[in-house]
């Protein structure tokens, strides 16, 4: 039986779910890498790069080949930088909406920081001096 096309994407994303892949995958948008600099260019432990490196060679989105005694790995195609450009995207679209709120959520606050809104104004006239009222 045939694996549901969503359920091949959920297994293609889950692949993608490791930020040392994400980074390789991103190194290599510029051009085939030798796995000596992917590993100067990302901060981790040669044999944690290597099992990151199998996932992605076994899933097919990156090649490898070797020259002379050099292994060097490489995008599989176009739409694997594509797939990063999008991602990148669409993050930018998210953050943005983010920091749309974080201003509105800010300026909102601003009259409270000067004077208090009115609940805490009747709050403090109800309570006694010194007593802390958990809100």
């Amino acid at each position: 039986m045939p694996v549901p096309l969503y359920q091949a994407k959920a297994e293609f994303f889950r692949m993608l779910g490791h930020p040392v892949r994400i980074r390789v995958l991103e190194l290599l948008q510029d051009g085939p890498m030798p796995v000596r600099d992917l590993l100067a260019a990302i901060d981790v432990e040669r044999s944690n790069l290597s099992q990151q490196l199998a996932v992605l060679r076994r899933s097919g989105i990156v090649t490898s080949s070797r020259e002379a005694d050099t292994v060097v790995y490489a995008l599989a195609g176009p739409d694997v930088a594509e797939l990063l450009r999008a991602a990148r995207r669409i993050l930018t679209e998210l953050l943005a909406g983010q920091q749309d709120l974080l201003i509105q959520l800010r300026e909102a606050d601003v009259p409270a920081e000067a004077g208090g809104t009115a609940d805490e104004d009747a709050l403090a006239e109800r309570e006694p001096a010194g007593r802390v009222v958990a809100s």
